[in-house]
């Protein structure tokens, strides 16, 4: 968790005391541990939730926070711990409980000090589910509107600068899956279906890395249809935008019908290859 937020959060000033735990009396066999009732103050049970955070036990730690907004409602910990609980539940990876708990401290909670983190951390949930390009993208695009949400809202945030690094990258995530289905409706020859989708990365996904390709794919299928014109208008658009990419030098020989000299690649790229690699792995 952000240092900073932990320290906002904090913990409960007076130390763990003793917390009375009251089983199911008509039940016969042992209860489970999360049908157990804690009762304690509102600074015991918030600091055993945050030694539990800490131990990295995010289930229990979820449900002590739980039982201080739930005993303690009215004080000024329910907030924080409504927050807490939703952090924990992240941490485990139950990110739709958390976002339903997220959504109720919003609602709750509108002009909360970290109100920015809750939207924050809500947008994370969709974005630690986000798929393989092949897959169904749901989580991505409402990561991209849960981080597009936190820069329109908190532009001068901690998290207003993240919010922004993700939504390129997830950009990025959702052009790469448009364009694995115009590659697949091109490789059927069902050529302007592939169109429209290389248009739609071109259009809505003007700054993606894959651009370059969908230019190049677009020239391909006006080609594959007969359409001189538009492919000549497209690779002069590649060309124009990204005169030094492997796509360019591709296309030109595809409209021209002849090989282009290419320039080297720089002498050290091997080699920084090599150390990205390195420190990839």
């Amino acid at each position: 968790m952000n240092a900073c937020l932990r320290r906002t959060l904090g913990r409960a000033a007076l130390p763990f005391a003793l917390a009375a735990l009251l089983g199911l009396a008509a039940c016969s066999s042992t209860p489970k541990e999360e049908d157990i009732v804690i009762e304690g103050s509102v600074e015991d049970l918030y600091n055993r939730a945050t030694d539990l955070l800490e131990a990295e036990n995010y289930k229990e730690a979820a449900r002590f926070y739980n039982e201080v907004d739930r005993q303690h409602p009215y004080s000024t910990w329910a907030s924080r711990a409504q927050l807490m609980a939703a952090y924990a539940y992240y941490k485990e990876r139950e990110y739709e409980t958390a976002v339903t708990a997220l959504n109720r401290f919003i609602r709750l909670h509108p002009s909360h000090r970290d109100i920015a983190y809750a939207y924050y951390l809500k947008a994370l949930c969709f974005f630690e589910q986000v798929r393989d390009v092949k897959r169904d993208q749901s989580p991505s695009e409402e990561a991209l509107k849960g981080f597009d949400e936190v820069i329109k809202r908190f532009p001068d945030s901690r998290y207003a600068q993240d919010a922004r690094n993700k939504v390129v990258l997830v950009q990025d995530h959702l052009a790469g899956h448009e364009m694995e289905i115009g590659r697949w409706y091109q490789r059927r020859g069902q050529y302007l279906a592939a169109v429209n989708r290389y248009k739609m990365v071109i259009d809505k996904y003007q700054t993606s890395r894959q651009v370059p390709e969908a230019l190049h794919r677009m020239t391909e299928s006006y080609t594959a249809m007969g359409l001189t014109d538009e492919a000549r208008r497209v690779a002069a658009v590649l060309g124009h935008n990204y005169p030094s990419s492997e796509w360019y030098f591709d296309t030109y020989e595809l409209v021209e019908k002849r090989p282009v000299e290419r320039p080297p690649a720089p002498a050290d790229a091997r080699p920084f290859f090599r150390r990205a690699i390195d420190w990839l792995f």
